[in-house]
């Protein structure tokens, strides 16, 4: 008898572990699949109305996708013919929604003497031609960057680096300049190996991914609100915000799914617009935001073992103290 309670209690931790993992990959909801076989490497990711769009990793040529809802590339925009190291997109912050800014900012060897940002126009249909592109330097010499922002509220540009030990978060300069390098200044610190980011319309908050994890920031402090698990991908390089506030990402490989991010409720309120207000409620202090209230995360399988071993070993000797007093 004492033989089988030990033995449950050594595999209660594995089976404990086993079920939070379970739980804890949401995939999340698929919203389309890239039907494309030349869509291989999603590493930057839009939604525009009803189109989603994209751009391959480095090694492509210059070229966005325009994907509709069923999953179908319904125009391409060739920009370049063989631009270095293309890793992202932002949407250009204007009343027009056709426009796309694609950032040539990769270098993982962090050796470019500049990078570049290119204003795409994106159409259903294929079109191709020479847009304005943009030379931007980093105030404190070249990073490795996959992240580009675009402030809606005022078309700023900002570049996230990619950095193991904690990213940075520079701005270009508020005009862009077509005759000079545009410098990027350090403004504040970012999520680390941050692989895309983007934000909500109303420019209040923003998201930078990682492979595994996204960070929600309130804008323009970058406090962090909320901190969101990922679906499982292979390698997610991809994050959009829709019109209506829902998070999209998209990962590298081919036929792969762009996938809805469940949001949690606090992280909803919090990121919700705020509500216009009333002759009734001018010269009233505004509320203040909802807390956000980190939801329970799932422990990882080392302390779970550890926690069921301990938990085991207390209960075993409760059982074999039992057993001698009966004897």
């Amino acid at each position: 008898m004492v033989g089988r309670l030990l033995a449950v209690l050594v595999a209660l931790p594995f089976l404990a572990g086993g079920v939070t993992a379970a739980v804890s990959a949401d995939r999340g909801e698929v919203v389309l699949t890239f039907a494309d076989p030349a869509v291989v490497e999603s590493s930057g990711l839009v939604a525009l109305d009803d189109l989603v769009v994209t751009v391959n990793d480095s090694g492509d040529s210059g070229r966005v996708f325009a994907v509709g809802p069923e999953g179908r590339t319904v125009g391409v925009t060739t920009f370049a013919e063989s631009p270095t190291d293309v890793e992202a997109l932002a949407p250009v912050a204007t009343d027009s929604a056709d426009e796309v800014w694609v950032g040539d900012i990769g270098d993982n060897a962090a050796a470019r003497s500049s990078i570049s940002v290119t204003r795409v126009p994106v159409t259903r249909g294929d079109r191709s031609g020479e847009y304005p592109t943009f030379e931007l330097v980093y105030a404190d010499g070249p990073r490795d960057a996959e992240t580009l922002l675009v402030d809606p509220t005022t078309g700023r540009l900002h570049v996230v680096s990619k950095e193991i030990f904690g990213g940075t978060l520079y701005a270009a300069p508020q005009r862009l300049s077509a005759d000079r390098p545009n410098v990027l200044e350090p403004v504040a610190d970012a999520l680390a190996v941050a692989t895309d980011g983007a934000f909500w319309p109303d420019g209040r908050h923003l998201v930078v991914r990682g492979y595994g994890r996204a960070v929600v920031y309130e804008w323009p402090s970058m406090t962090a609100v909320a901190d969101l698990d990922l679906p499982d991908q292979d390698q997610g390089e991809g994050i959009a915000v829709t019109a209506d506030g829902r998070v999209l990402v998209s990962t590298e490989g081919q036929f792969t799914d762009v996938l809805e991010v469940p949001l949690p409720r606090e992280v909803r309120q919090a990121v919700a617009p705020e509500r216009p207000t009333s002759g009734a409620d001018r010269g009233r202090p505004a509320s203040a935001p909802a807390p956000v209230v980190e939801e329970p995360r799932a422990l990882p399988l080392p302390l779970w073992l550890l926690l069921g071993g301990g938990a085991g070993v207390v209960v075993l000797l409760g059982l074999v103290a039992w057993a001698v007093r009966r004897r």
